[in-house]
């Protein structure tokens, strides 16, 4: 069994996938970019990175390989383990890891991890279907170039002999302002046209990008079993687990204890596997629950663990 397939799967919805022992596999959004002077358009997409600090066990990858491939937690855990230890043994012999849809894991001239991430693969699910794409380059005329050839058309001439003509200055002022106000004329007209013409190109693919969504299926190298979701009243999908039990008089007595330590305990439905966990309590955001869990880790249980719905 590999695992790249499970991790690939969890990171389309979550940020962080660790592997105990190993190190954390981190997603962060990056808004749309405009790159280079073509106006290169880019997608809002995840990037991915590796923090080898992070080796604490979540439990969220091996809860998810134990309900995917119908095995129990603890095999789960035993065959992330085997696939850390021989990513492990790899880096160590100056090997480079190769993690199928996320990226490469070599060993630098310090001895220390370096990760590259795959570009191929964009793990922001609402950006399914959006490429990067070229704009064509608009071109602006300068408004010197176009009053200089005005003024060639209509050349302003001054003599001597005219000096003390009045009435022909005026003449040559009302021309110039003519000109001057057929300039900024042109180049309004001008502009508006061009907006009007960014307009359209924006429409048209704002409207193909509308229709690849529409006509786009969403696959993933092991398509999860369809879920039925019922919506709640608050979702808390951030469960600290105490332990979880086969037997029902095991599971309440361990709710009960922990209720008179003054927890919000509660029992979870019992899973794939056929155990009950036992929660201390539950979150509705990712953030409380790890802070909750450091703190009942350093307290009460150095076991407890964080199960993810």
């Amino acid at each position: 069994m590999t695992i790249e397939k499970h991790i690939s799967a969890l990171l389309y919805r979550f940020q962080c996938v660790t592997l105990p022992g190993f190190g954390a596999f981190i997603s962060e959004i990056q808004s749309a970019k405009v790159a280079g002077s073509a106006s290169t358009f880019n997608p809002p997409k995840k990037i991915i990175t590796f923090n080898p600090n992070v080796k604490n066990n979540d439990g969220l990858l091996a809860n998810h390989i134990a309900l995917q491939e119908n095995i129990s937690f603890e095999k789960a855990t035993e065959v992330i383990a085997l696939e850390v230890s021989k990513w492990i043994a790899s880096l160590e012999q100056r090997e480079k890891v190769v993690i199928k849809n996320i990226g490469e894991i070599s060993t630098n001239t310090d001895l220390n991890w370096v990760f590259e991430p795959c570009e191929d693969v964009n793990y922001l699910t609402s950006s399914f279907g959006l490429t990067g794409f070229v704009s064509p380059l608009v071109t602006r005329e300068e408004l010197k170039a176009q009053v200089e050839e005005l003024e060639e058309k209509a050349p302003i001439i001054f003599t001597t002999e005219r000096k003390n003509n009045y009435g022909f200055l005026k003449y040559a002022a009302s021309i110039v302002l003519f000109l001057g106000v057929g300039a900024i004329g042109y180049k309004m007209y001008h502009d508006q046209q061009i907006a009007n013409q960014t307009l359209f190109v924006e429409k048209q693919v704002q409207e193909k990008v509308n229709h690849k969504i529409q006509e786009a299926t969403f696959f993933i190298s092991n398509p999860l079993n369809s879920v039925e979701l019922t919506v709640k009243e608050e979702l808390k999908p951030y469960h600290i687990i105490a332990g979880a039990y086969r037997n029902e008089e095991n599971a309440q007595a361990a709710l009960n204890n922990l209720k008179e330590r003054g927890f919000t305990a509660r029992l979870l439905e019992k899973n794939k596997s056929g155990l009950i966990p036992v929660a201390y309590d539950s979150y509705s955001s990712l953030d409380e629950a790890q802070l909750a869990k450091q703190k009942i880790q350093q307290e009460h249980n150095t076991e407890a663990w964080l199960l993810i719905d």
